[in-house]
This record gives C-alpha cells, sequence and structure tokens, in this order.
C-alpha cells in the first residue's frame, strides 16, 4: 500500500507541474469596432484577478532568482524584494500581460491582421488597483465572399517564334557590345543624342538632369512622365541645337505639388552618337562563352520562348484577376498602398527577372509602373487578398524546395552564384515577397487548370517605340537604405 500511495504522490505532482507548464487564460474583456477600410480598434481589458495571479508568478519566480546582499539566493523576504525590485517587477508584469493577453487575443478572435498591433509600450502601465486596460488600432485583411474561380474563359495569347524574331533579337543583343561614335551630321532615328535637359514650370525650373545619353524613339518615358514625339522633336538636330516640348506630369508622380502639372522641357544638344554593331566573330563568340553562332541563336531562340510564356502567363492572369476582382469593390486604407508602392514595384521586376528580360525592357516596364504607381498597387494588393484567399481554400503552400529551385533560376539567367542571389534577396526583403509570388502563382495555376482557353495571336511587343531613362521629371525624394539595394539589384 506505501508503494501505491508513493506512486500515487507521484503522479500527482507530475500532473500540478503538467498544468502548470500551461498558462491559465486571462480573464479578458474584448471590443472590437470598425474605423476605416480594413481597419480595426480594439479594447481590452484584463481582469484584476488575472493581474494578481500573473503577478504572484512573476514575484515567486523573481524571488527564487533575486541577489540581496544579506541574504541567500531563494530566502529573501517577498516584502523586500517588491519594494527592492518594483520597477523591473512592473516591467515584466506588464510584458507578460500584454504578450499572453494578445496571443489570447488571437485566439478567440478571427481579426485576421496584416501587421503587428502598434503599441507604445512607455505609456502603458499596469494599475496597482482595479482593472487593466488598453488599446489599440489595427490593419486587417479585408472581408469579402470569395468569388467562384473555376470555369473562366480566358483568352491566350499564341506565338511562334520564327527566324526573323531571332534576328531581331540577337541584332538588339549585339548591340549591347557596340561602339558609339561621334557624327557631325543631323541625327537621325536610332542615334544617340547627349542632352542637359531642364524642366520648368510656370517659369521656374523644377528639376535639371545633366549629359542624359538617349536613344532617338518615338516616346522617351521618365519615372513620373512621357514625352510623346521624341524622334520628331531630335531628328535633324545637331550639338549645339536646342529643342523644347511640352508634356505633363503623371497625376501619381512622388512630388504630390507637381502631379498632373504641365511642363516645359527645355533640351540642349551635346552630342550625336552612331552605334556600329558587333559582328559574331569567333573571338567574340570566344569572349561570351559561346563556339558557333547557331548556339548563340539557339540561347537567343530559348530566351523569346521564354518570354512568351511570360506574357502568356501575364495576360492569362490579368484576365483572371480580372475576373475575380471584378465584385471586389471594397476599399483600402490609403497608409497600406503607400507602403506597398515599392514592394509591388518589386515584385513586378523580380516577376521580369526571372522571365529573362533585359535591363532595358525592365527600366521601361519600371518608369511605366512609376506613373501609376498607385492605381497599381491598389490592384495589387486586392489580388492579392484574393489569391491568398484562393490558395488558402486549396491548401497550397510554398516549400523550401520552391523557393530554392526559383532562386537557382535566378542565378542561372544572372550568372551568379545561388548563394549569393539568395542572400541579396533576403537582405532587400525580397525573399518574403518571392514566396507570395509563388502562393499567388499556385492559386493562378489552380484556376488556369480548370478554365477553358480560346488562342489569340500575341499582340506585337510595343517596346521597340519606348526609350526610358532613370531619371524624372520633378526631384526624386530619398530612397531608403533597402530600397536603394533592391533597386541595384533589379540593375545587376
Amino acid at each position: 500500500m506505501a508503494d501505491d500511495q508513493t506512486t500515487d504522490d507521484q503522479t500527482t505532482v507530475v500532473a500540478d507541474e503538467n498544468e502548470q507548464s500551461e498558462p491559465q487564460k486571462l480573464k479578458l474583456n474584448v471590443e472590437v469596432s470598425t474605423i476605416g477600410p480594413c481597419r480595426k480598434h480594439v479594447r481590452v481589458t484584463v481582469a484584476r484577478e488575472s493581474l494578481d495571479d500573473i503577478e504572484a508568478e512573476v514575484s515567486d519566480r523573481f524571488a527564487g532568482e533575486a541577489q540581496v546582499p544579506g541574504f541567500r539566493v531563494g530566502h529573501v523576504p517577498m516584502a523586500l524584494i517588491r519594494k527592492r525590485f518594483r520597477k523591473e517587477l512592473n516591467e515584466q508584469v506588464k510584458q507578460r500581460v500584454l504578450m499572453q493577453s494578445l496571443e489570447q487575443l488571437a485566439e478567440e478572435n478571427s481579426l485576421d491582421p496584416i501587421n503587428e498591433p502598434r503599441l507604445d509600450l512607455d505609456a502603458i502601465d499596469i494599475p496597482e488597483d482595479g482593472d487593466f486596460e488598453y488599446e489599440f488600432d489595427i490593419e486587417v485583411r479585408p472581408e469579402f465572399s470569395l468569388p467562384d474561380y473555376k470555369g473562366l474563359k480566358i483568352e491566350r495569347p499564341v506565338k511562334e517564334i520564327g527566324d526573323d524574331d531571332v534576328d531581331a533579337h540577337l541584332a538588339k543583343y549585339l548591340e549591347q557590345f557596340g561602339q558609339m561614335t561621334p557624327v557631325e551630321e543631323p541625327a537621325r532615328a536610332g542615334d544617340f543624342v547627349t542632352l542637359d535637359i531642364q524642366f520648368e514650370h510656370d517659369g521656374e525650373v523644377v528639376n535639371s538632369l545633366r549629359e542624359q545619353t538617349i536613344r532617338i524613339r518615338p516616346t522617351l518615358r521618365f519615372a513620373d512622365g512621357e514625352l510623346t514625339g521624341f524622334d520628331k522633336l531630335m531628328v535633324g538636330a545637331k550639338a549645339g541645337d536646342s529643342r523644347e516640348a511640352k508634356l505633363k506630369v503623371s497625376i501619381e508622380a512622388d512630388s504630390v505639388p507637381l502631379r498632373g502639372a504641365d511642363i516645359t522641357a527645355k533640351l540642349n544638344v551635346l552630342d550625336v552618337k552612331r552605334l556600329e554593331t558587333r559582328e559574331l566573330t569567333d573571338d567574340f563568340l570566344a569572349r561570351i562563352g559561346m563556339n558557333s553562332e547557331e548556339e548563340v541563336r539557339k540561347l537567343v531562340r530559348s530566351s523569346l520562348e521564354r518570354q512568351v510564356k511570360y506574357t502568356q502567363r501575364q495576360s492569362c492572369r490579368s484576365q483572371v484577376l480580372g475576373q475575380i476582382t471584378e465584385s471586389a469593390d471594397w476599399e483600402l486604407p490609403e497608409e497600406l498602398v503607400q507602403r506597398q508602392v515599392q514592394n509591388a514595384m518589386r515584385r513586378e521586376i523580380l516577376e521580369m527577372q526571372q522571365a529573362g528580360f533585359g535591363s532595358e525592357e525592365i527600366l521601361a516596364r519600371r518608369n511605366e509602373l512609376q506613373q501609376k504607381s498607385l492605381t497599381m498597387t491598389r490592384r495589387n494588393l486586392k489580388e492579392h487578398f484574393v489569391l491568398d484567399r484562393i490558395a488558402e481554400a486549396e491548401n497550397l503552400a510554398v516549400s523550401q524546395d520552391d523557393l530554392n529551385s526559383e532562386i537557382v533560376l535566378m542565378a542561372v539567367q544572372s550568372g551568379e552564384n545561388p548563394r549569393r542571389v539568395r542572400s541579396r534577396l533576403q537582405k532587400s526583403g525580397m525573399i518574403e515577397n518571392l514566396e507570395a509570388q509563388i502562393r499567388e502563382r499556385k492559386a493562378v495555376d489552380v484556376i488556369l487548370e480548370h478554365a477553358t482557353f480560346k488562342d489569340v495571336p500575341m499582340p506585337a511587343p510595343a517596346g521597340e517605340d519606348v526609350v526610358s531613362v532613370q531619371a524624372s521629371i520633378c526631384p526624386m525624394p530619398e530612397a531608403s537604405e533597402s530600397e536603394a539595394e533592391s533597386d541595384a539589384g533589379a540593375e545587376d
């Protein structure tokens, strides 16, 4: 019997220890109210009884570890502990109450937050008597009914890559290695002009660009506006000539006071250069690591086919998202949109890098997106929330293998070590973008698996008519360090 009693006592002790390892639930009263699009105000009240329990636990643990002269560790009177270490005890109690109440709040209330609640810890104090109250605002995911995303009708653009396409792309590729030579004769379409550009609004200079070397094409695209008819303006110009043109600042430019403003651009021609394209000689083939012209053409064809797939995917994705977000008439917080502008831009550039587009095409697309960044970001955020819900409904997840495969592919295309690519993505915060991108792509793939397709001819790309410069009409705000690093990565 004695042995049985001992066993029962040991079992009781183990059970008590297990119960103590699980913190008791707090007595909470939670009030949640809507204060705007995707925004909630939360008021939390923690009952005095729960506060006393936590204070007792923290004090007991503190008493077992505190060192006070004249007393052995673990034998310091509790009254002395509470007097001598009052500030430290209050801080630990506050952290414990906040952490436990927020965790319990998340478990018991379906807030579905986008980010962590903003709490001013220095302004929060646990009262000596009565209940403890604190409140905060939080951004949450929008509430909406998931649309029917299976059985959509999609037009899929198709294109067969022919020899003419390979010739044109190869010529464009060789231009990267060409030599620009100054010419005395008037500029013609396709030449390069070096310009000093001064932008004026109501007679005042708002920005100046120095020694910009720009190819003569129909449209000159800045980050916050476009100059159409640039080719007609510059054809026939020579060094020393001046030209003047009118253009309008994008209504979504970073410079709020100049959004939609009419600007006068004064262009002074410093010189005119003509491009002499390289030939595919044996020496040049060896320089780029190729053995024959046929091998180069094969690589070019592969790149073009990959770009066709990208265009197909983007077109199908756009139609899919247009249909499933047609009823997404809910609003988004303006602060959330503003914060996500650069994030959305980086994701778009990341996709183009993955598809093998060159720096010229990426810069043109970036400037195009920059001019309508707020509209694009609102649309992208709505698409993200809908696709995220679909991924959740379909139990879609991103594995480490998915991430590794994507990083290896990007490394191959950029000629870098995969470890370096991963490091850059992590440092710039884009690894999360990549993961979200893969998850959304999986959601789109599920939709496409159940879609009905109609093949249509792929429209010709408009990129040949546009030349882009990495500059703005209005002065650009200074980029944060992370954005600068991300932009540098996009240009590599």
